[in-house]
């Protein structure tokens, strides 16, 4: 009996110090989510699944937007390994080439994510999305995304004509010119006076996250004619890391990155997918409020539209004529734009 207590302790202690050994791998990763978001929580969880996957040889330890450096300088700072990867929307880096717009939010382009993601893994996205970030010493692990944006509005819009005259809130640069360019007059508001805007009349709509997050918000007392499935905006939610850092892994570490990213992109839409669910199914018991859903017809119209202004964007340096003519390539062969 002894001589089996001493095995026991001497096998605790065992376990006890492997527990406490150190990952062969700590990152930091800066997320552009706030802590508070319900997106955080989703990004925590594939950083913990991670480090189980791995059996503890990375441990990495994600942050929020701002903890080291601005939302708009992840990309500097894992290039010069400051952070060790980022997870975030990668139009905060258009100034830098046009093509992060491009392939970050390409308006128009994606009526649902499962579409992004086939382009991003199976239509060249990953290749082209390394062709940009390897340069700044990035390699892009994959993507996510949140979902197509709903679009509030205080008017019914039931086609691409109906845009015509209305008075909206929209994101700086590609967004606001395919507003633009649809007849919608798009103006510059900070995402905190959505609400207070739709209530006062300032605006008629409102380009604005996903319908679950609007619900709750309570926009729809002022909005009541959503646009639901989305149409226009879907930002991609970018996984990279620091390039030399992914060259040194060995290829078990590199496939369990890649199948993690995979996997979080879709717990991440499939997790906002049982809310928006939600928020619909309220919605549409209150008689007061109106979901409305475009046709197919009115979608392709819009992303014809959308279209000429990617073409304004692809003529503004070399790889954003790539991502150009790659999406739109894609759209095509997947039947989901008309060829020209």
């Amino acid at each position: 009996m002894k001589g089996l207590k001493t095995l026991a302790i001497a096998v605790a202690s065992t376990f006890g110090a492997a527990s406490a050994l150190a990952a062969d791998y700590e990152w930091t990763f800066q997320t552009s989510a706030q802590a508070g978001d319900n997106f955080f929580a989703i990004e925590e969880a594939w950083a913990e699944r991670v480090e189980t996957m791995s059996g503890g040889r990375i441990d990495i330890n994600l942050v929020p937007v701002g903890t080291v450096v601005a939302h708009n300088e992840t990309l500097d700072a894992v290039g010069a390994g400051i952070l060790q990867g980022h997870v975030t929307d990668p139009s905060y880096f258009s100034g830098k080439d046009p093509a992060f717009a491009m392939l970050g939010n390409l308006v128009g382009a994606w009526s649902e994510p499962k579409q992004m993601f086939n382009y991003m893994n199976y239509g060249g996205g990953k290749e082209l999305f390394n062709e940009l970030v390897n340069p700044y010493g990035l390699q892009f692990l994959g993507a996510s995304a949140t979902g197509v944006e709903a679009f509030l509005s205080t008017k019914p819009i039931r086609t691409v004509d109906d845009l015509k005259g209305i008075k909206m809130r929209a994101p700086e640069g590609m967004v606001q010119e395919v507003f633009a360019a649809a007849g919608a007059s798009p103006v510059n508001l900070p995402g905190s006076e959505v609400y207070t805007s739709l209530e006062k009349g300032v605006i008629d709509a409102a380009d604005y996250t996903v319908i679950s997050t609007n619900h709750a918000q309570g926009m729809h007392e002022f909005a009541k004619y959503p646009l639901y499935p989305g149409f226009h905006s879907m930002p991609v939610i970018e996984v990279s890391m620091n390039k030399a850092i992914y060259d040194d892994l060995p290829a078990d570490l590199k496939m369990i990155l890649e199948v993690s990213v995979r996997d979080f992109a879709y717990d991440m839409v499939n997790r906002l997918d049982v809310a928006n669910a939600a928020a619909v199914v309220e919605i549409n018991n209150d008689p007061n409020i109106e979901i409305i859903n475009w046709s197919d017809e009115e979608r392709s119209k819009f992303r014809g539209i959308a279209k000429s202004q990617w073409a304004n964007w692809a003529s503004r340096s070399e790889m954003a004529g790539k991502a150009f003519d790659s999406v739109s390539g894609y759209l095509v062969d997947a039947g989901l734009m008309a060829a020209e």
